[in-house]
């Protein structure tokens, strides 16, 4: 399958067209961001990792009947995915209390949070990516409440996959964000589950094993990706 045009690029991926009018090409780049875009980095083997990373996710998620976007690897570094008419929400989900939730409500770091936290966001890197709930939602024509109360089941249910999944690797799954979009009336979860989108500690030491190494400067980011990759049983392929 072969790229023809580029659609949209953002701050580590890039979506590309092909000949099938239902499919996509989807490029992770070894950019890497963190703080809105003010800090920016490239660093060598971060689009293999995470695309490799992805697709192993994905799978995973699918054997457990959350339906996906992703079809197939292409290479290190793309991935074919199902073409999707997108939500401008993310959908978070709190395991653990610790970043932006701390600062905004004075949370103890570390706290488990029990059940977990589900938030929706707007997607909206000029207004910081708002909080907003299911009256926004519907009222602005964002989604319906239907489709709303659809990716806040989706995903609380991968939530308690992933959070088993995780621990199997001695890893706690702290936070993560998912999007969703629509492909021919079914709801797919789409975009990404890598480290650079969830918050991963060390069950032992809480060290941290995710983009917060690169936004703390902690050093070893591609490295430690790796290490979960390998601890989740993944045999990762570089160029």
């Amino acid at each position: 399958m072969d790229k023809l045009s580029q659609i949209t690029t953002g701050k580590a991926k890039s979506l590309f067209s092909t000949a099938h009018p239902d499919q996509l090409i989807m490029e992770f780049r070894d950019d890497t961001s963190a703080f809105d875009g003010k800090k920016m980095e490239a660093l060598d083997n971060k689009g293999n990792v995470n695309n490799q990373f992805n697709a192993f996710v994905m799978e995973f998620l699918a054997t457990k009947g959350i339906e996906t976007h992703f079809i197939e690897l292409l290479s290190s570094n793309e991935s074919l995915v199902k073409k999707l008419d997108m939500f401008p929400i993310e959908c978070v989900v709190r395991n653990r209390a610790t970043g932006s939730l701390c600062k905004r409500l004075g949370i103890e770091d570390g706290l488990i949070l029990d059940p977990p936290l589900f938030e929706f966001f707007l997607k909206d890197d000029a207004l910081g990516d708002p909080l907003i709930n299911d009256h926004h939602i519907v009222s602005f024509g964002w989604a319906s409440q239907e489709e709303a109360d659809t990716m806040r089941e989706l995903t609380l249910q991968a939530n308690d996959i992933l959070v088993n999944f995780f621990s199997e690797a001695n890893l706690i799954l702290v936070d993560y964000k998912l999007e969703f979009g629509m492909f021919q009336g079914k709801m797919l979860l789409a975009d990404e589950f890598t480290p650079d989108g969830c918050r991963l500690w060390d069950k032992d030491t809480l060290a941290k094993m995710d983009k917060d190494r690169f936004r703390q400067d902690l050093g070893n980011v591609i490295e430690t990706y790796s290490e979960v990759a390998e601890r989740l049983g993944m045999q990762i392929k570089l160029d």
